[in-house]
């Protein structure tokens, strides 16, 4: 599974702070480094980061944290130095700069391909798009929850870059929101006072709504998917 960029971050400030000093880095550290206001965001980015098997926590030992292992284009002898820029307020508004070729662009939560969940954004969490990918406009990435978009090509885990957009054509893919309160990445199909939200898996119904009940956030602009999560498909 891939990592935020914010979790990307931290594990590399862990690892420049352990090849420094032999010792992890305290949370107040971690937070003041990643410029987070609560510790309660450094808890969560390291639990993500022992799910995904990157980091353990050592049992009874203070600053109990050990790099397992650690992503592509880093390695364990190197010390990355967290960015410093002055005047900043949150972490986000540093990594939001293009890069040798990508864009930064804001990373959500996971969009259902099933069923209409709740979307979440994690603040400061960025995904680097390829440049070659955006036009212009406004953009952001989600990830796939679900099988319901297969047919289209469109796999669990899947990041989707999408379009932020208000109107959006019959048989474009669309994240909309349904009763303001749930979100969904489905083929719209508008008729009349009506609007059905269409799956590309016939094992999912096509879900209907009065069209007051749908708001377009987004058209589907580019899909991204890592050779890992494609293989377990095969």
């Amino acid at each position: 599974m891939m990592l935020t960029q914010k979790q990307r971050d931290l594990l590399a400030y862990i690892n420049a702070q352990v090849n420094d000093t032999d010792v992890p880095p305290s949370f107040d550290e971690m937070k003041e480094a990643l410029g987070l206001k609560s510790k309660s965001g450094i808890h969560r980015l390291i639990n993500g980061l022992v799910e995904r098997g990157y980091l353990e926590r050592l049992p009874n030992r203070a600053r109990a944290l050990h790099i397992k292992r650690l992503p592509d284009g880093l390695r364990g002898g190197d010390v990355v130095p967290m960015p410093v820029m002055p005047n900043i307020g949150r972490a986000a508004d540093i990594f939001a700069t293009p890069v040798s070729g990508v864009q930064p662009i804001p990373l959500y939560g996971r969009i259902a391909a099933g069923t209409p969940i709740e979307a979440i954004r994690h603040e400061g969490a960025y995904f680097d798009a390829p440049m070659n990918m955006l036009g212009n406009g406004d953009y952001y990435a989600l990830q796939v929850d679900g099988q319901s978009m297969i047919n289209a090509g469109i796999h669990d885990r899947d990041i989707v870059i999408i379009k932020r957009a208000t109107q959006a054509h019959n048989n474009q893919i669309v994240v909309a929101l349904v009763n303001q309160a749930e979100v969904t990445l489905k083929r719209l199909q508008k008729e009349g006072a009506t609007v059905s939200l269409v799956p590309e898996n016939d094992d999912f119904p096509v879900q209907t709504y009065p069209a007051t009940a749908i708001e377009i956030q987004g058209v589907l602009a580019a899909l991204v998917r890592q050779y890992h999560y494609a293989s377990r498909l095969a």
